[in-house]
């Protein structure tokens, strides 16, 4: 990949860990320069202004230091995110709200910042989705509504960017081996026998790493997706494609 993204100017938000953090070292590697937004700094020499995608001022004071520093910005990908599980009869206003806060408006008020350097630069956004955006685990009514509403909101942007030269899509992953969902899976009591079911889960026959998103985020903000634009594309392993069997016929 090195080369294909040279000379862009790239912002990804919740880019400290995570899946963030794989798509900012994948953007790096296709030769992008990458600043991290993200209210913690990753303390890894990575170029990092701090963010917070809830609030419309501190998404201004990034966009204009990244725009301040490199004179540009070419590519701008909404990862920042929340999830936690609460069941609909006990979800409070309160946490509700935040989800929608940092998962939905977020992305809404970094592009709404990035247009006019974006539009100036014929640039790209990539909004990063979930799996379920179209199917839900239980007591994840919030993170289901608003990872559907990213997916929503990916559309509405590609039609109403493309006449400025703007591109803009999502990306779903599926279980992807982050350290959040590491932990998840070594305090359950049988840990070996999890990570089996996991990749059962999968037609690939196992999870996927964060850098398997980070590959898909590079090829839609390069020129060789510059005829893609509005779509979602899933990064699952063919979790989706694969409707679950009881255990006694699978």
């Amino acid at each position: 990949m090195t080369g294909r993204l040279s000379g862009r100017v790239s912002l990804v938000t919740g880019g400290a860990q995570g899946i963030g953090r794989a798509i900012a070292q994948r953007l790096a590697d296709a030769g992008a320069d990458v600043v991290i937004g993200d209210l913690r700094d990753p303390a890894d020499g990575s170029e990092w202004v701090e963010l917070d995608v809830t609030s419309s001022e501190s998404v201004a004071r990034c966009i204009d230091e990244i725009v301040e520093r490199h004179s540009r910005l070419d590519i701008v990908v909404n990862n920042a995110g929340i999830m936690f599980e609460e069941d609909v009869e006990t979800h409070s206003e309160t946490s509700w709200q935040k989800m929608l806060d940092v998962n939905l408006t977020g992305p809404f008020l970094v592009t709404k910042a990035a247009v006019p350097h974006l539009q100036a630069s014929k640039g790209a956004i990539v909004n990063v989705g979930s799996i379920e955006g179209f199917s839900c685990n239980p007591g994840h009514v919030a993170y289901a509504a608003t990872k559907a509403g990213v997916h929503g909101l990916t559309g509405a942007l590609a039609v109403d960017l493309g006449p400025f030269g703007i591109r803009a899509n999502a990306v779903a992953p599926g279980w992807i081996d982050t350290e959040l969902n590491s932990n998840f899976v070594d305090r359950h009591p049988d840990r070996d026998e999890v990570v089996r079911q996991l990749a059962e889960l999968h037609p690939v026959g196992h999870i996927g790493a964060p850098t398997d998103v980070g590959d898909v985020v590079v090829w839609l903000a390069s020129d060789e997706a510059r005829f893609v634009t509005g779509q979602v594309i899933t990064v699952d392993g063919g979790r989706l494609s694969k409707p679950p069997l009881p255990g006694i016929l699978s």
